[in-house]
């Protein structure tokens, strides 16, 4: 079976952080629609914890979730416990990885196409749990990116969101 076209959606802060006790740690509306644009009609890979910060199961695409829990499941969501089973569940459909860190590190290699959009604050956590950050680093680097050790590079699109303390609550 050929791979199918997969693309990393990332959201990201300057600091590399891209959640906070399992949600984002901000509310941009316009990256909401684009998030729901970038994702409709495609089958969407997540790990249980982004897809137990979902307010539901979202309309118009499929969901699969990525776990180590052999007895986990969800009603609308189809489950799978490594990469290659994604895959094979996801069938030709092109793929949207949302989240969270390590799904994404998983998938990186893999990926033909980021959706990165970068948002230039600083979120830090608040209380006991850190705030998850993408590991691998991705280094823009003009109109490509690539890991910080060279590998592959994709395509990337770019959205920039600067904070207006009067109308923008980052987190």
């Amino acid at each position: 079976m050929d791979k199918p076209p997969i693309t990393l959606i990332v959201a990201r802060a300057q600091n590399g952080v891209i959640g906070r006790d399992g949600r984002l740690p901000w509310h941009l509306p316009a990256d909401l629609k684009r998030f729901k644009a970038l994702t409709i009609g495609s089958v969407m890979l997540m790990g249980r914890k982004t897809f137990d910060s979902l307010p539901g199961l979202l309309p118009g695409r499929r969901h699969i979730v990525l776990t180590r829990d052999r007895n986990w499941q969800a009603p609308g969501a189809e489950v799978a416990h490594d990469a290659r089973e994604a895959l094979r569940l996801a069938g030709g459909d092109p793929v949207s990885v949302i989240g969270g860190a390590d799904i994404f590190a998983l998938f990186l290699p893999l990926a033909d196409r980021i959706e990165l959009t970068r948002r230039f604050a600083s979120p830090l956590s608040n209380g006991a749990r850190a705030a998850s950050r993408c590991r691998p680093r991705i280094v823009d680097s003009g109109e490509l990116c690539r890991t910080a050790c060279g590998r592959p590079s994709w395509r990337t699109s770019r959205r920039r969101h600067w904070r207006n303390p009067t109308r923008d609550n980052p987190w």
